[in-house]
């Protein structure tokens, strides 16, 4: 068994052990703290970090942890670091929305090396592992064969900044709307990433994610044969939180419309 195997194998059970915190807390009534205008954490969020970290240190004492609620922790000494969101999709999980899921990466010194997205009102279980491919439920994944934007779903989101920087986001938006069969918008990066190696959506893009939000996504399309991006075609997603992630017939076709778009420029 590679150590990327065993790094998969880690990272999904730290996602179901969050996840059935989430799932057991799922429905009740919430505490929610503002770390923004109008990005939330709950009880629940701290509850998951707190059951899934327990489990990542007692097996993993020497590696390096980038949390959403904690932080980092570690030193940064770590040949290994772990990407950790205990509850991507806070507000849908606020309000009783049924769409969220609990992210699980690591990184070791060539990259990504695994992850696990977790659903677990569905029971869904997501995972990646580099060069040995991407799993639902431990059934191989594969994106779709969609090569043309009309008869394309795609996904989006918007970022926590939206209220003062809506105009670049709404173009996007739009642009796609226009040129796709349609464009959904569920409120999850990580399930919308999942989703792309899953082959349910045949692209996805959005701007100003955090690395827990999209580490394990990353890979796991690529493993099921996607391409994944920033929004200029590069390799930066975890620095700057852009990503842009489709098949490969697609991809092209999402950075040209992104680009065209962005030349446009914004008002002053």
């Amino acid at each position: 068994m590679s150590e990327r195997h065993e790094l998969r194998e880690a990272c999904a059970e730290a996602a179901r052990r969050g996840g059935a915190v989430l799932r057991e807390r799922f429905g009740q009534r919430r505490t929610i703290e503002y770390k923004g205008g109008i990005d939330l954490v709950t009880d629940a969020d701290k509850a998951s970090e707190e059951a899934l970290l327990s489990f990542l240190r007692a097996r993993f004492p020497d590696a390096d942890v980038l949390a959403e609620e904690s932080g980092a922790s570690g030193g940064g000494h770590g040949r290994l670091r772990f990407i950790v969101d205990p509850l991507d999709g806070t507000t849908n999980y606020a309000h009783g929305l049924p769409v969220f899921a609990c992210n699980v990466g690591v990184v070791d010194e060539h990259g990504i090396a695994a992850g696990a997205t977790y659903d677990p009102l569905r029971d869904e279980l997501f995972t990646a592992a580099r060069g040995e491919g991407a799993t639902l439920n431990g059934e191989p994944l594969r994106v779709s064969g969609a090569a043309e934007l009309r008869r394309a779903l795609l996904c989006t989101g918007f970022p926590y900044d939206i209220h003062e920087h809506y105009d670049l986001p709404l173009r996007l938006f739009g642009a796609f709307m226009v040129k796709a069969r349609a464009v959904r918008r569920l409120g999850s990066a990580a399930l919308d990433l999942a989703y792309v190696a899953a082959g349910r959506l045949d692209g996805f893009w959005e701007m100003k994610l955090k690395p827990w939000d999209i580490a394990p996504g990353i890979l796991m399309v690529r493993e099921a044969g996607g391409l994944v991006n920033d929004l200029d075609g590069g390799e930066g997603m975890l620095r700057t939180g852009d990503v842009v992630a489709a098949t490969p017939a697609l991809q092209e076709l999402l950075l040209e419309t992104i680009a065209e778009v962005t030349a446009r420029g914004e008002p002053g």
